[in-house]
């Protein structure tokens, strides 16, 4: 995708190298490949949410928009090195996660950054001020891959992508979008540590990385035969019903379609191991050990307890979520989701919450034994000019 996307842009910059500018509203429609072509590559990160080259995905898909620079007047080069730091963000995790393990992803980092390190050069020899089109051509036609009115030969269509073998290996198996049960909200967080107590093992038995026999399609079935053989289920209801899962894959803890279900526990966890969460509801979940990263992904009315996490915990698609630390974490990042509250450890104080489209947070925060102070994250800001930049800062709004 990232390949076709480059060669849109190459026939969109061969194009006005011949062409005179066109009028402003036939200029959305030559963008339209270009930005199409974006818009796929950010769909496709979307739908792999659960897949453990995230941070990869990620990295592009926050930097192809840098191909829109054709759009952006006096400053391209600068859009395009806003681009890449915010792909930078992403490649730093890569890096970190890969760096003892495999230098290729190494190697790709520094290959795909290269893109936009060209392109910026690129930019400042011969379009530093924004795009610079044909003086004397005829004007541009309406459509970046058809032919003009005029009878001149338009850009040829980008060819379709090559089909190296790949170089990263990613079984993850696509996650399905499901509509989670309604029922009260839980409250055995509000007991702090004493949530523990009322935690059930998973015996080895229950556990399908320790027993083969009980995976069916590298899923996990606990629905009784009764209900999955019912000859009277109708097609499209078997369609929208998932088998509960809680396996590891590799370096992948997958818990996944999990309803009512407050006795789940993980505790034979490694540094390097990844937890992911999708679609459970009504559930409460505890990791023990310290392992690399949490991403709860389209949950409702899910506890979540863990001793310690090296990377980041991300809760993301979400309702009414419920997290304790009990040891240290360095960030939570809590995006598009409704009702979150975090309970902090002492070890944990020090931990960078960042939010983005979401309502109803709440930090607690440890006071004296067993007691919890709660501090709400912001939700309203107010920006204003200062006369050299604009200046943000909570909105602070009065009863």
């Amino acid at each position: 995708m990232v390949n076709n996307a480059l060669h849109v842009q190459r026939a969109f910059l061969k194009m006005a190298m011949t062409h005179q500018e066109p009028a402003k509203t036939e200029m959305a429609d030559l963008l339209r490949p270009l930005s199409g072509q974006i818009q796929e590559i950010q769909n496709f990160r979307e739908k792999k949410r659960g897949s453990s080259l995230f941070n990869h995905l990620s990295a592009v898909s926050e930097s192809i928009p840098a191909l829109g620079w054709v759009a952006v007047c006096q400053k391209p080069g600068p859009y395009v090195k806003e681009m890449n730091d915010a792909a930078i963000f992403y490649t730093n995790r890569v890096l970190k996660d890969y760096k003892d393990t495999d230098p290729r992803h190494a190697e790709w980092v520094r290959s795909y950054l290269n893109i936009w390190t060209e392109l910026q050069t690129y930019i400042k020899e011969h379009h530093t001020t924004g795009l610079i089109w044909s003086r004397t051509g005829p004007v541009a036609p309406p459509s970046l891959f058809s032919a003009p009115s005029d009878g001149t030969c338009a850009p040829p269509p980008p060819p379709p992508p090559p089909c190296p073998p790949p170089v990263f290996m990613d079984n993850s198996p696509k996650s399905e979008d499901t509509s989670a049960q309604h029922s009260a909200l839980f409250a055995q967080l509000n007991q702090g540590e004493a949530i523990t107590k009322g935690l059930k093992h998973v015996s080895d038995k229950q556990k399908t990385h320790k027993n083969p026999n009980l995976r069916s399609g590298g899923r996990t079935h606990q629905a009784s035969p009764a209900k999955s053989q019912n000859p009277g289920s109708s097609a499209c209801a078997s369609a929208k019903k998932h088998s509960p899962v809680l396996e590891l894959e590799g370096k992948k803890w997958r818990v996944e379609h999990q309803q009512r279900s407050q006795d789940l526990v993980i505790e034979e966890t490694e540094l390097r191991q990844v937890v992911y969460v999708f679609s459970c509801s009504n559930s409460t979940l505890q990791i023990k050990g310290k392992v690399n990263s949490i991403i709860v992904d389209n949950c409702k009315k899910l506890g979540l307890v863990f001793d310690s996490v090296v990377g980041i915990v991300e809760i993301i698609n979400s309702r009414d979520i419920q997290l304790q630390v009990m040891g240290k974490v360095p960030t939570i990042s809590i995006n598009k989701t409704e009702g979150c509250h975090v309970y902090l450890s002492k070890d944990s104080l020090d931990c960078e919450i960042v939010s983005a489209k979401s309502s109803e947070m709440n930090v607690l925060v440890p006071e004296g034994e067993d007691d919890y102070r709660e501090f709400p994250i912001p939700e309203q800001f107010k920006t204003v000019w200062d006369g050299s930049s604009l200046v943000t800062e909570p909105a602070k709004i009065a009863g």
